[in-house]
């Protein structure tokens, strides 16, 4: 059996995984009242939140036996499994543009990816780690509080997205930190760096969360997916040193295929909240439920 269909597998399953528990968060944000607590309430958003650790459990296991550069382009393939998943739940079609735009996205994503260079053995410098948790924070705090000053749904998805993206994207930072910090023996800084992982992590799962509302699933998916990595890889470029394949060729090629993404992104923005997974109920008012009550008593 080749070594690589181990890790193949796994990845497979992981997004998957990821795929299923973001069409399950929008279902809930679709139809649960009560603002962004409202969701806390619902045994569905707790099964999203059980598949998403599946698939971060199977996403590290294939990183353990798996190259990176195989294995973290083919977590791009979340959102190409999310549109089907959403289109049989929702039984409609995915459409061209949807199909156009997440290819667009993963292909660019992917390209970033395996463009990116082998790791460095390097870790956050512990006075580092506080200014790095402030701004991860602070970006976050940001553009969710100015997604409230969007005024089309979608724009406000996708603005909630990309704090998602930063969210997740910095707890992978972290969460490498804490992982070298505990394998190293340094443990002085691991109760710290795991805090901090901690709250990225929950703040992006809500922030997803409330991106999907109103601003259906292939937009908000489209740009966590491509944020994510990007942040990751902006800090691992500024702070630990790690650079692109091949040179100054290699970075022109990973701003192409950051433009690819981007374009994918916008594609998917741009479409109509067509892939909801469900279907709002117009809503009657009372005055009219109570006339409607007494003809139908009269008759």
């Amino acid at each position: 059996m080749s070594p690589l269909l181990l890790p193949v597998l796994l990845c497979l399953v992981s997004a998957v995984a990821y795929a299923a528990a973001a069409v399950v968060q929008e279902r809930v944000a679709a139809t649960t009242p009560g603002g962004p607590c409202g969701p806390l309430r619902r045994p569905g958003w707790w099964g999203a939140v059980a598949l998403t650790g599946l698939g971060a459990g199977l996403h590290v296991l294939a990183l353990a036996y798996g190259p990176l550069s195989l294995v973290q382009p083919l977590g791009a393939l979340t959102i190409v499994f999310a549109l089907p998943l959403a289109a049989v739940s929702a039984r409609r079609p995915v459409g061209a543009a949807g199909w156009r735009g997440a290819l667009l996205a993963t292909a660019g994503l992917a390209g970033l990816l395996s463009l990116t260079g082998p790791p460095h053995a390097e870790t956050l410098d512990a006075a580092q780690r506080p200014g790095l948790a402030a701004v991860a924070i602070a970006g976050a705090a940001v553009l969710a509080l100015g997604a409230h000053w969007a005024r089309r749904a979608v724009v406000r998805g996708v603005v909630l997205a990309a704090a998602a993206g930063v969210a997740f994207g910095m707890a992978s930072v972290f969460t490498k930190a804490a992982a070298q910090d505990w394998t190293s023996g340094r443990t002085e800084f691991f109760a710290f760096t795991a805090l901090v992982t901690a709250v990225l992590a929950a703040g992006g799962m809500l922030l997803s969360q409330a991106s999907y509302r109103g601003a259906g699933l292939a937009a908000p998916l489209a740009t966590v997916t491509t944020v994510n990595p990007v942040v990751a890889a902006a800090v691992g470029t500024a702070v630990l040193g790690e650079t692109f394949r091949y040179g100054v060729t290699g970075g022109l090629l990973a701003a192409a295929a950051g433009t690819v993404a981007i374009t994918g992104v916008i594609t998917l923005s741009r479409l109509t909240p067509a892939l909801s997974t469900t279907t709002p109920t117009p809503a009657v008012p009372h005055a009219r439920r109570r006339l409607t009550h007494a003809t139908a008593k009269q008759e």
